[in-house]
């Protein structure tokens, strides 16, 4: 409190010529004491702006909401169900936006008439049960640190400083609409919504300004908006052509579109308006509500506010006035000096006051005459539904409901007949806090925890249309409602300040297209290039921070905006060259069957016994079906054709190795025998070539049954060799164990080559040494040549090499061993005899 009273008496100086008591304080600054008062058994006190000595200047709008605080005052008396019996007074000041003419008209007003002694009532008892006002945050904060010492209540219409939501400082404050956070949170959201991220501000220099300066960069910042540039306005700068001329360059020179005014009502902003009108001309300005309803701003300014978006106040209406707004005239109210002050400016009607009629003249330029008859205020009932004008009204019916609910519990507590209220003023927010809804919101209580009153807020566009000012509604914001229906706008009904009527663009950078993503360019976030999204990453919507990476199973497309399905690779069954595999296979099959047939039935020739007939028979089954083995790596690979494709062509393949092996080895062994005295006499009459094919057949079935057990093939999906494509391959599990099936089978293919490469010398016509040779070279020529195109391809390239090796090197050995013995078999019979075998030997 001693702080509080030391900040009021270095805002209030005393007068020592002025015969009062010790602490009767005056302003050393005269002002003209615009005093309203009427006696009653409880009195509301009100402090209102009407005047303003910033731009010296009386607001007919500020002179309605005075006109609907006494309406308010006179239809509560006249409301038999509101405080009966009782009557209610009012004492009224205007605090012309001044703070210390503020301070001073609430200590008036708790003194008594025409004293300003703190903690004093010249009345005995104060019988102020509360006080109405301001419309200004600069004068309603010193005036709620004022009630709040003396624990009076307070109920404002129009300040919307947060710092009064402050409980712990404030808790006998309410006001009859939100902060100003709920002005620039709809302001953010208006410009997200038309995707601007640059945006200028103009901003008065001074305590106001800097608040809201700060709350409207922090919610721009939070919806991704960033801040062009900043002005701030002084009212009384020196030196204002330079100042002027510099900011119109910095406006001109932005590519922002978008102007956001906040920050009191100043001056210098009107002048800067008023001087550079052609820099506006593809700009657009958003006006918070102090702005948008004062008329002032409009005069002379509709060149460079024209289609101005503003926030304003949803409307109220009032209750029937039975007449009260219509009898507003100059001469009902003689000795209304708001009112001839108004009439003066706003209708150039003089007044009884032959200097005051001068002073008007000299100061506003014009010329006054007689309105005698003719002083009737015009459409005055469109500003009482209109800004902050109904608030009064419904701030005076807040504060009586709350005095009666507080006489009804006062006397149902105590038990008296005559009960003085003014004895429980600092009881009476409670009350208050707990008014009803008034507005069917369908909320517990009209104000919520932080006295404020929720309401809806209305977005307009200020267009002139002919000569008139008219404002079109654009929209609504209503915090009442659900998350996705508070912001309700239709920009259908927008007219741009742009050629052919678009969207204005008003960002740093161009917006980056899906498929693009945002590369920092500068220190502000909105100002980027745009690159491209890396391969196998997309972005479907505008200005994406950062790729998405697509699933293992997508891929993005052209545009690099859309994951779409990866195509699968495999040899499929309807490629050319599995058609070519399917028919080469079934041939060289129905080719081995056929070769199978004449052995058959040329079984007891010569040739056919020569070449020992069981292990030919058991080669040639086993040629035959390595062709089949082919279909096994063609179509779209399963588990189980990975399992068995490698397994049974290497195991039926080693088979037929181990018979041409058999074969080499027991023509070796018998011509070897020929000699006298060889040592391999011995070995003639065994079994050797049953023996060999039965051995190392086994070592392979070893081979891949230890493969299949430990680490068998399996499906793979490889999404990452080729970009947009998904290769079904086969993995071969265990590398080790698929390279040990190979190389066996190279190993048998080289013992074979060997032995027939030392065989090649014997008798022709018992000598297959010569083809089998040819065979061998041929499958370890293709095996030798398949391995690193196996290694450097994917997909169906590698499954095709493969089978080409195997249709390869199974035709080599159908071809170079059998294909001689048919032509000798078919064309050649009188070779195909004993005796010309055994003559070619002798």
């Amino acid at each position: 409190c001693l702080v509080l009273l030391c900040l009021v008496i270095l805002c209030i100086a005393p007068v020592t010529n002025i015969p009062a008591s010790p602490c009767s304080l005056q302003l050393t600054r005269s002002y003209e004491d615009y005093k309203y008062y009427q006696d009653g058994d409880i009195v509301i006190g009100a402090v209102m702006t009407v005047n303003s000595y910033a731009v010296t200047y009386t607001f007919k709008e500020d002179y309605f909401n005075f006109l609907v605080f006494l309406f308010g005052i006179e239809h509560n008396n006249s409301n038999p169900d509101i405080l009966p019996n009782i009557t209610l007074g009012y004492h009224l000041y205007d605090s012309c936006t001044d703070t210390r003419k503020a301070v001073k008209s609430v200590l008036q007003i708790l003194s008594g008439p025409n004293k300003t002694v703190p903690n004093y009532s010249c009345t005995g008892y104060n019988k102020v049960a509360g006080l109405i006002g301001d419309g200004h945050s600069i004068t309603t904060i010193p005036i709620a640190q004022i009630l709040g010492v003396y624990r009076y209540s307070q109920i404002s219409y129009g300040a919307t400083d947060y710092v009064l939501n402050d409980r712990r400082v404030y808790p006998y404050f309410f006001r009859m609409l939100q902060s100003i956070r709920i002005y620039y949170k709809i302001i953010s959201q208006f410009i997200k919504y038309f995707g601007w991220n640059w945006v200028g501000i103009f901003v008065s220099d001074d305590d106001s300004g800097e608040t809201e300066q700060l709350l409207l960069s922090q919610y721009l910042s939070s919806y991704g908006i960033c801040t062009a540039f900043t002005i701030k306005f002084v009212t009384n700068e020196l030196d204002q052509r330079d100042v002027i001329n510099r900011n119109i360059n910095t406006v001109r020179s932005s590519s922002a579109e978008i102007i956001v005014i906040c920050g009191a009502f100043n001056y210098a902003i009107i002048q800067f308006l008023q001087d550079a009108p052609a820099i506006f001309y593809e700009r657009t300005l958003i006006l918070n509500p102090s702005w948008a309803t004062n008329t002032y701003l409009w005069n002379d300014n509709i060149e460079a506010l024209n289609n101005t978006i503003s926030i304003e106040l949803d409307g109220q209406s009032l209750p029937e006035n039975g007449g009260f707004f219509d009898s507003i005239s100059l001469s009902d109210r003689p000795h209304d000096k708001l009112i001839h002050d108004i009439g003066m400016i706003e209708y150039k009607c003089m007044t009884s006051n032959v200097s005051r009629n001068q002073f008007y003249s000299s100061l506003y330029n014009i010329s006054l005459y007689n309105c005698a008859g003719n002083d009737t205020f015009v459409r005055l009932y469109q500003y009482m539904t209109r800004g902050v004008t109904p608030r009064v009204y419904y701030a005076v019916y807040v504060m009586a409901l709350a005095l009666q609910k507080m006489q009804q519990y006062l006397k149902e507590q105590v038990k008296e007949t005559n009960i003085k209220m003014y004895n429980y003023k600092s009881q009476l927010h409670h009350f208050i806090k707990r008014t009803p809804d008034l507005f069917q919101h369908n909320q517990p209580s009209l104000f919520n925890e932080n006295g404020e009153c929720v309401i809806a807020y209305i977005i307009n566009q200020v267009s002139q249309i002919d000569i008139y000012i008219r404002a079109f509604v654009l929209g609504y914001y209503n915090d009442l409602e659900p998350e996705d229906k508070k912001f309700d706008i239709t920009p259908s009904f927008i007219l741009w300040r742009t050629k052919n009527n678009e969207v204005p663009r008003s960002r740093c950078s161009d917006n980056c297209l899906p498929g693009y993503r945002k590369v920092a360019r500068g220190a502000h976030v909105c100002c980027y290039d745009c690159a491209q999204c890396p391969e196998g990453e997309i972005s479907n919507r505008s200005d994406s921070e950062n790729c998405i990476k697509c699933p293992d199973a997508e891929w993005p497309n052209i545009k690099k905006d859309q994951c779409i399905p990866r195509l699968e690779e495999f040899l499929s069954y309807s490629d050319v060259i599995t058609a070519v595999f399917s028919v080469l296979s079934a041939l060289l099959f129905l080719i081995t069957i056929g070769i199978l047939v004449i052995f058959i039935i040329f079984k007891d020739t010569a040739i056919v016994k020569a070449n020992n007939a069981s292990l030919s028979f058991l080669l040639l089954v086993s040629i035959m079906l390595t062709f089949p083995c082919v279909f096994l790596f063609l179509g779209r690979p399963m588990g189980i054709t990975c399992m068995l494709r490698q397994s049974t062509f290497s195991i039926v393949f080693s088979i037929a190795i181990s018979c041409v092996l058999g074969k080499t080895t027991m023509i070796y062994i018998v011509f070897k025998a020929t000699k006298p005295g060889s040592v391999w006499k011995k070995w003639v009459n065994m079994k050797i070539s049953n023996a060999v094919v039965l051995t190392f057949s086994l070592i392979q079935i070893l081979i891949n049954i230890t493969w299949l057990a430990a680490s068998p093939p399996f499906q793979e999906l490889d999404t990452r060799s080729y970009p947009g494509k998904i290769i079904v391959q086969c993995n071969e599990g265990s590398v080790m164990a698929f390279y040990s099936v190979l190389g066996y089978m190279g190993l048998l293919a080289a013992v074979s080559f060997i032995i027939a490469f030392l065989a090649r010398t014997l008798p022709d016509s018992f000598n297959e040494a010569k083809y089998i040779t040819f065979s061998m070279l041929v499958f370890c020529s293709v095996w030798i040549a398949m391995i690193p195109a196996y290694l450097s391809t994917k997909g169906k390239d590698m499954v095709a090499v493969e089978i080409f090796a195997i249709l390869t090197s199974s035709a080599g050995l159908l071809a170079c061993i059998f294909f001689p013995k048919c032509f000798l078999i078919l064309f050649r019979p009188e070779m195909n005899t004993k005796a010309h075998l055994l003559g070619d030997v002798l």
